[in-house]
């Protein structure tokens, strides 16, 4: 929880990693050029005292991501979102088990969204049932720029990709985050484009759609998806930093997101390690839009609490104490959101 001026936020990081990017994992040059560059979006994007060490950035385990996101960060829950990367690392990016053991260990704080790749065909079908069954999924995140031996991405309306969205519904597994933001050297920039989210959000009604980083640098095209899409959220992974590094951009960011999708459907999240939660929770409830954007409405707390936890919350079932939740009567939410609870 972190508590500013009186006001109390409950807050949930939707959106954390577990990585290993040593060269030691490292199964050619591409894993190193993906980890260098979340190393170089980290230190332009963080305040200088907020910067690690690359050594440090490249592997930090469990005990070092409980301290920063939870002892220190005011995060109350927080979501891992899996990167697999089996092509650039030998045991993959996201450490499964280690990250899942957390969750295990603190079934109340963490949830784990595993990953999963319909190039797999039936054996990743099959994959998917088991790892649901064994980790209890309510979400996963995918990765559609993802490479594949000679595939460099994938489309989430192509056919066994439809195949998994609707194993997901029989499965229970009802938030898909989806990587729909800047792209990460090697991968290819417009397989990362947000024009297919349209089509799955459109047949899948029971399915969530979290975009990550809220289509960057498609905004414009992501909130005309999401602004008609009753399904599909923003995720605020990478967006966020800029609440430091360009808080005028930032404004423009979430006065567009507040305009288009609402403030019940933005989700808060730090994409630990790329970035610590403190200086982020710190900043943004303190943050208002500047004066010399007027076309945008000044941010009120209500919409501020709704953003860093509320709307995960409602979308994971998250049990909020009662001091932290909205009155059922704040804004035009539904009762159920305003609470913290699943509509």
């Amino acid at each position: 929880m972190y508590e500013k001026d009186g006001e109390k936020y409950y807050v949930v990081d939707a959106h954390v990693h577990l990585w290993d990017g040593r060269e030691s994992n490292q199964k050619n040059v591409h894993g190193k050029q993906f980890i260098d560059c979340f190393y170089d979006y980290h230190r332009n994007l963080s305040p200088e005292e907020e910067v690690w060490d690359y050594d440090t950035y490249t592997y930090y385990g469990g005990q070092r991501l409980m301290k920063d996101v939870f002892d220190e960060g005011y995060a109350d829950h927080a979501i891992f979102q899996a990167t697999l990367l089996s092509d650039f690392y030998k045991a993959g990016f996201g450490q499964t088990e280690e990250a899942f053991g957390l969750t295990q260990a603190h079934p109340g704080r963490l949830t784990y969204n595993h990953a999963y790749d319909p190039r797999n065909g039936e054996a990743g079908l099959e994959q998917l049932r088991r790892d649901a069954e064994r980790m209890n999924l309510k979400g996963v995140k995918l990765y559609t720029a993802e490479w594949h031996g000679d595939s460099r991405g994938y489309k989430l309306d192509e056919p066994w990709s439809r195949r998994y969205l609707e194993e997901c519904l029989k499965l229970g597994i009802k938030n898909i985050h989806v990587h729909k933001g800047p792209t990460i050297r090697p991968l290819d920039r417009d397989a990362f484009d947000v024009a297919d989210i349209d089509k799955v959000a459109t047949d899948y009604l029971d399915l969530n759609f979290v975009v990550e980083h809220v289509g960057l640098p498609r905004l414009e095209d992501f909130c005309w998806i999401a602004t008609q899409e009753s399904n599909v959220y923003g995720g605020l992974a990478v967006a966020m930093p800029f609440v430091h590094a360009r808080p005028k951009y930032f404004a423009q960011i979430i006065g567009e997101l507040l305009y288009w999708l609402g403030e019940d459907k933005i989700l808060f999240a730090s994409d630990y390690a790329l970035w610590t939660p403190k200086w982020l929770v710190e900043k943004f409830v303190d943050f208002q839009i500047p004066d010399d954007l007027p076309e945008y409405a000044p941010i009120t707390t209500a919409q501020k609490k709704k953003i860093l936890g509320l709307n995960a919350a409602a979308l994971y079932d998250l049990d909020v104490p009662e001091e932290l939740r909205l009155p059922t009567d704040a804004g035009d939410a539904p009762a159920e959101v305003a609470a913290g609870a699943r509509p």
